[in-house]
């Protein structure tokens, strides 16, 4: 049977494509809708005022942090459920969820009773206008109990995507996201009789669409052939599964919150060079995650298919799909790379921003443009083949290095000591995915993951 040159036969490449298109476009469509809450945040915010939208933006912040845990508990439950589903242990893979689920309850809850007690407190880490702080700390005030209704069904939608339910997971997920928009529409504008509440309503909507949302997935789990969850196995941890589980997420944890702690302390120094930087860093960044929406879904599904593989030990066919993988990712960088720029004359026509946050916009679209590339490809090889191969210490140690060693250090003595222009600030903290690249792939062509 003939090969490509990739070294994968036709019949094995149709049916990679087959799988992957089927994986990507719901997962990517999911990413979409949750881009697009935040876009629907940033935008009927901005109707009201700059000021809700720069508020909003900086308390976004918490939400993201708290993402990134759970992201870690779905990363570590992608990579070991796709193994075992793959080996045919679905009893196992149960044990997998309900051990994510305990640790998503213990995060969740610590991060409910930090907005609701200290929200004011965590605003001031963020910036230092008073009013961003008074503002901010009403949203997460209310928000905060989205947490933990959103912690748990993202780990159930997780083990679906694993257990061949990609597309309806993506209808859970998209749905709650529609209603949230809806929700933000009704809550922050006043609609049907309910009088508009602005950032409190916005926070509202968030509660009441993550609740939704878990209710659809408790409900989704109590169906026959779905993977159950198991009080029994919530509470008694069987000591193996733990053992991988924590080999495969401790080195995710320490990437996450390298990176995580990176973009959070990119955006408290942003948050202190004013509301016009931080609501054109807001609008930038809303443009450069739903843009990112496909990458980011390849990512994901890279990390089931080449783990699916290396679960059954086809470890030849794995290589070839992760080269394949990455040649995606490289061209899809650059789509969105160029759909950037032919779309950024008309992101600042409709901005709804002063002068000076609009010229900010307006080179920071620039500057992002390039880092969509770099940041496909990354996407794809550190946080889904090397994840898929249980190499993410790697990312760990990448991000460590080039984030905190290199591209904080330049951005804090930009921004305070130097005090350059806020562009060349935000260009600057910006370059950390292009310095990644020769890295990346000087690791990835060893073949040692």
């Amino acid at each position: 049977m003939s090969k490509n040159t990739l070294g994968i036969t036709q019949k094995q490449q149709r049916k990679f494509n087959h799988t992957l298109a089927a994986m990507v476009i719901p997962i990517s469509f999911q990413n979409f809708m949750i881009a697009m809450v935040s876009t629907s945040d940033a935008i009927m915010l901005g109707f009201l005022e700059q000021e809700a939208l720069s508020a909003v933006s900086l308390a976004g912040q918490v939400t993201f942090i708290l993402n990134l845990c759970i992201t870690v508990l779905v990363q570590g439950t992608t990579m070991l459920a796709a193994q075992y589903w793959g080996k045919g242990e679905k009893n196992t893979v149960e044990m997998i969820r309900a051990l994510a689920i305990k640790y998503a309850i213990i995060v969740a809850t610590l991060f409910l009773i930090c907005t609701f007690i200290f929200p004011k407190q965590i605003m001031g880490l963020l910036s230092n206008e008073l009013a961003l702080i008074e503002r901010g700390a009403v949203y997460l005030r209310i928000a905060g109990f989205s947490y933990l209704p959103f912690g748990l069904s993202q780990i159930y939608l997780c083990i679906m995507k694993n257990s061949g339910k990609t597309a309806k997971s993506t209808v859970i997920g998209s749905s709650s996201m529609i209603l949230n928009i809806v929700f933000n529409i009704i809550f922050i504008f006043g609609i049907f009789g309910i009088p508009g509440m602005g950032i409190q309503g916005a926070a509202i909507a968030t509660v009441l669409a993550a609740c939704i949302q878990f209710v659809w997935t408790l409900n989704e789990s109590k169906k026959q052939n779905s993977i159950k969850i198991k009080i029994f196995y919530i509470l008694h941890t069987n000591k193996i599964i733990q053992k991988d589980f924590k080999r495969y997420t401790l080195p995710i944890v320490g990437n996450y919150f390298f990176w995580g702690g990176g973009v959070t302390i990119f955006s408290a120094i942003i948050g202190h060079l004013g509301n016009d930087a931080v609501a054109a860093s807001s609008l930038v960044n809303i443009v450069r995650n739903t843009l990112a929406c496909v990458s980011k879904g390849l990512g994901t599904a890279g990390v089931i298919l080449v783990g699916n593989e290396l679960g059954k030990n086809n470890i030849g066919l794995a290589k070839q799909y992760a080269k394949h993988s990455v040649k995606l990712a490289a061209i899809i960088g650059v789509v969105t790379c160029v759909l950037l720029i032919l779309i950024r004359p008309l992101i600042i026509q409709f901005a709804n921003l002063t002068e000076t946050a609009t010229e900010y916009l307006s080179g920071m679209l620039l500057i992002c443009s390039y880092y969509m590339i770099a940041g496909s490809i990354n996407n794809m090889v550190i946080g889904g083949i090397f994840c898929a191969g249980g190499k993410s210490k790697f990312g760990c140690i990448c991000d460590g290095i080039v984030l905190w060693l290199i591209v904080m250090p330049a951005a804090l003595l930009a921004a305070f000591y130097f005090k350059l222009p806020i562009l060349a600030v935000y260009f600057i903290l910006c370059l950390d995915e292009c310095i990644k690249i020769p890295i990346v792939f000087w690791y990835y062509r060893k073949y040692t993951w």
